[in-house]
């Protein structure tokens, strides 16, 4: 019997497909935010074809194609800006379809906020998840407010520090992959056409996509550094110190932002839920379940083919427990592959002299992989 009433744990990307999927199939469906305000936040996205189609499965895409900027390129070049090469991405999400797109997260997020409002999900925000307990066939659950709830099912959809995952009784953990990442909303160079990577500099890399009709989103992958940096506000002028090497567009780019330029400096951290992501009839998503770094930018296109195909299959015909099933068969081993190609990308930009690295063959060997369905 399809599920009726589903609590889903986070409103982020994975939680908002996932709600709206959820809802356009007929589910009764409740979304729990822990922020008290929810809106798009963050800086640039990278939207691959196989997300593209996600997007028009739940009807956002030509919203958010009317601000993105839609490329089917990717050029890799030299620290200095000289051209290695120049590659074809594939159109993991079909023929019909950019095979890559450059958003605005906080453009993507609102698109997405309104279509689950228009689709009457009720939205709780300003709390989470503080117990479950399951039954044969439902879970009962209390939340930070002391309100409860009965429902069907319960997906945690609350990123890469999920609570939802140790309530449920995972104990896997994110843990840093020895690289970090700088990344700063800028000016759109009238020459930038597509995603561009500068590999050989000081850091491990260096790169820029374009975002909007005058806005680019460009990024530095560094080593860890002091962890007290960590957060939007890191300073500029040390991005421009660590950066210093790199010619090019990417060095226009640091040399134009204004002084009060909001700086992102994370440290990138990974992690697998590497058996079934699900206890009962709770269970978690997205980068709750895997998370990887954004080396082949396929982070949100793997959190929103979850939250489809998950949609799909706990609404069809099958059993709850046998849907549940289906859904591990079928997405733990392309979440595996993804997230251990990006693994083996990070080791190979932190140490580029290791034998048989090849970037642009291993990036274009996953893409090229997943265009076969979700």
């Amino acid at each position: 019997m399809p599920v009726q009433k589903v609590l889903v744990v986070g409103g982020g990307i994975t939680g908002s497909v996932l709600s709206l999927a959820l809802a356009q199939r007929g589910a009764d469906v409740e979304l729990v935010e822990i922020s008290p305000q929810w809106f798009g936040v963050g800086h640039g996205i990278t939207v691959q074809g196989n997300a593209l189609k996600a997007l028009r499965s739940v009807g956002v895409l030509d919203r958010v194609l009317r601000r993105a900027v839609p490329f089917d390129i990717m050029r890799l070049r030299r620290a200095d800006g000289s051209l290695i090469s120049e590659l074809p991405t594939p159109h993991t999400g079909g023929p019909d379809l950019p095979s890559t797109a450059g958003a605005l997260r906080s453009d993507l997020q609102d698109a997405l906020c309104d279509a689950v409002y228009a689709q009457g999900v009720r939205v709780r925000l300003g709390l989470s998840v503080d117990r479950l307990q399951q039954s044969p066939g439902h879970v009962d659950v209390s939340f930070t407010d002391g309100s409860t709830g009965r429902y069907d099912l319960v997906v945690g959809a609350d990123g890469i520090n999920s609570s939802m995952r140790a309530l449920i009784g995972l104990s896997q953990r994110p843990h840093p992959v020895g690289m970090s990442i700088f990344r700063v909303v800028a000016e759109r160079p009238a020459g930038m056409d597509c995603a561009e990577v500068y590999y050989g500099g000081p850091r491990f890399k260096a790169g820029y996509s374009p975002i909007s009709a005058d806005r680019c989103y460009a990024y530095l992958l560094d080593e860890n550094l002091d962890a007290s940096l960590i957060g939007p506000r890191a300073p500029l002028s040390l991005l421009r110190e660590r950066a210093a090497g790199y010619g090019g567009m990417w060095g226009e780019i640091i040399a134009s932002l204004p002084d009060d330029t909001a700086v992102d400096y994370r440290w990138i951290e990974a992690v697998l839920v590497d058996e079934a992501w699900h206890r009962g009839r709770a269970m978690v998503v997205g980068d709750a379940a895997h998370a990887c770094p954004p080396l082949i930018a396929q982070g949100a296109a793997m959190c929103m083919e979850d939250a489809v195909l998950l949609a799909t299959l706990v609404t069809g015909e099958l059993p709850v427990e046998r849907a549940l099933d289906e859904f591990m068969a079928r997405r733990l081993p392309r979440v595996r592959m993804v997230l251990e190609n990006s693994l083996r990308l990070a080791e190979w930009e932190i140490d580029p002299a290791t034998p048989g690295a090849d970037p642009a063959r291993i990036m274009s060997e996953t893409l090229q992989s997943l265009t076969a369905a979700a």
